[in-house]
């Protein structure tokens, strides 16, 4: 076991520690993008975290949830990682229900402004 345990640390540097992102540069970049927030407020990469802070991070498309229950300025191994933060993520839609909408008759042309928005909130997208 390390001993990297902080009392605050930088949510790029958290986030690259816990294996969310692979290297500290794809974390920053995504909290430039916006597709970080910490304690429900859009994050800059220099933002501090502190144990119980709650960290929202869209990955692939969808947010993962995550409190931090240390934090660590250093990578760690994978389970070690996992001991970090509590995944608070519910889970995602099953493919029977995911399968059914988002997908137009073949041959209805593109969709309207309308119909991409209607689209692209049922996929959970903002």
């Amino acid at each position: 076991m390390t001993d990297a345990a902080a009392p605050s640390v930088r949510i790029d540097s958290w986030l690259w520690a816990v294996r969310v992102y692979k290297t500290r540069s794809a974390a920053t970049t995504a909290c430039r993008a916006g597709h970080v927030r910490v304690r429900g407020d859009h994050a800059k990469a220099s933002v501090v975290v502190r144990a119980g802070d709650e960290v929202r991070v869209r990955v692939a498309g969808f947010d993962r949830v995550l409190i931090v229950r240390r934090t660590i300025s250093k990578r760690v191994g994978a389970p070690e990682a996992a001991t970090a933060y509590d995944d608070r993520t519910p889970p995602p839609p099953s493919r029977e229900f995911a399968g059914t909408f988002g997908f137009r008759d073949r041959g209805a042309g593109r969709p309207t402004k309308r119909e991409r928005r209607d689209i692209d909130k049922l996929r959970g997208r903002d």
